[in-house]
């Protein structure tokens, strides 16, 4: 009998996978990733080992998740497509990193997910996995396995006296982490309907946020950011603050057709208030600190980040390469931003830092103006030049 670690979120297809590993002669062992879904976990453990699993293991890696997968790509200003902020995308690699870690542990033979072959999740899985430790194998069953629906995954699992809380008529996939929500499925495959209401969870609509703005400022040193309204918060703790205050506000929605790694477009919904804000302020501190050249070369490898962290490349030399770029980039981004959310837009409307590049003296047209004029003559006939015939 071959050992393998799931990794096991309790949702429909891990769900299946579990009992079908075993009818194959399996012993599994489920990995569950508290990541801060807000989750029973008690009880996603009990329906584990009601299902079959051998043994199940359960870490809170809620603070790693921020701390060195989060912010890293918030200081490298990673937006998928101009949209994503990656919450989900980035939860996959620290997972993959764990489960091969308890695989090593419990000298397993196997690594097993419960991706789609459409999916980016399998690409971010397998490499991180092999990357990590190439002598595992890795299994994937929902490719090759018999059920061709999410409905023939329902009805699999109440042969087997297991009902989850999903039914046909709602068939969402949803992906929850404390730094966003991914839904996916049913009704929103078509892109001309309007997401429904009731797949929100962290936000409130818009059209029902309060009337009144609510003004917050947030403090950031070096790129991180440590306050909110002059209060610090460990990193954890300020994400679930922002969470609050984005939400309760309408903030973080998304609605994009996506494309996808292995080739197609997708209809994705996303929920992500404390990373629209938190990009939404330190891109504007940016303007405010960095030069020019600086803020227009790192546009590009932004997207680069983005791009990596989506197709499942975290764990390459290039990634780590430009975290050390980053890094060096927000030597001085530190400053205060202040913010206004109202119905669904956070606007900034405020900045300051010690490392300010503004002049005022050289940008008012009032009267302590000190920018000479008469220079910018034979500045633009300079720059001109090199384009007349």
């Amino acid at each position: 009998m071959k050992k393998v670690v799931l990794a096991y979120s309790g949702g429909l297809d891990t769900s299946c996978i579990i009992p079908w590993l075993k009818e194959r002669g399996y012993q599994t062992i489920a990995f569950i990733a508290d990541l801060g879904q807000g989750d029973d976990f008690g009880k996603i453990k009990k329906r584990a080992l009601k299902t079959g699993a051998s043994k199940v293991y359960c870490l809170n890696l809620q603070n790693e998740f921020i701390t060195e997968y989060a912010f890293p790509a918030l200081k490298a200003g990673a937006v998928y497509e101009n949209k994503y902020y990656l919450a989900c995308a980035l939860s996959r690699p620290i997972i993959a990193k764990h489960q091969v870690l308890i695989a090593q542990k419990e000298n397993a033979d196997a690594v097993v997910h419960g991706c789609t072959g459409k999916g980016n999740d399998q690409v971010r899985f397998e490499v991180t996995a092999r990357l990590l430790n190439p002598k595992l194998e890795i299994i994937a069953p929902v490719r090759t396995w018999e059920f061709k629906t999410r409905e023939d995954e329902i009805d699999y699992l109440k042969s087997k006296g297991i009902v989850l809380p999903i039914s046909k008529k709602k068939p969402y996939s949803i992906d929850t982490n404390i730094y966003g929500r991914a839904i996916e499925c049913g009704i929103l495959e078509n892109p001309w309907t309007e997401p429904p209401e009731d797949i929100y969870a962290m936000t409130v609509s818009p059209q029902k946020a309060p009337n009144t703005p609510t003004y917050m400022t947030i403090d950031f040193v070096k790129g991180l950011p440590t306050k909110i309204n002059g209060k610090t918060y460990a990193p954890v703790a300020l994400i679930k603050k922002l969470n609050e205050l984005g939400g309760k506000n309408g903030i973080g929605r998304v609605d994009m057709i996506e494309n996808r790694l292995v080739g197609i477009k997708s209809r994705e919904t996303y929920e992500n208030p404390s990373g629209t804000i938190l990009h939404t302020a330190l891109q504007d501190l940016e303007c405010l600190v960095l030069d020019r050249d600086t803020m227009q070369h790192k546009r590009a490898l932004s997207q680069k980040y983005a791009e990596l962290t989506y197709n499942g490349l975290w764990f390459t030399p290039l990634k780590a390469e430009l975290d050390a770029y980053f890094d060096k980039v927000h030597q001085k981004t530190t400053g205060t931003v202040r913010l206004k959310l109202i119905k669904g837009n956070c606007i900034v409307v405020g900045r300051k830092s010690p490392h300010s590049r503004y002049k005022e003296k050289l940008a008012t047209y009032g009267k302590h103006d000190v920018f000479d004029q008469k220079q910018s003559e034979g500045f633009v006939k300079l720059w001109g030049m090199p384009f007349q015939s």
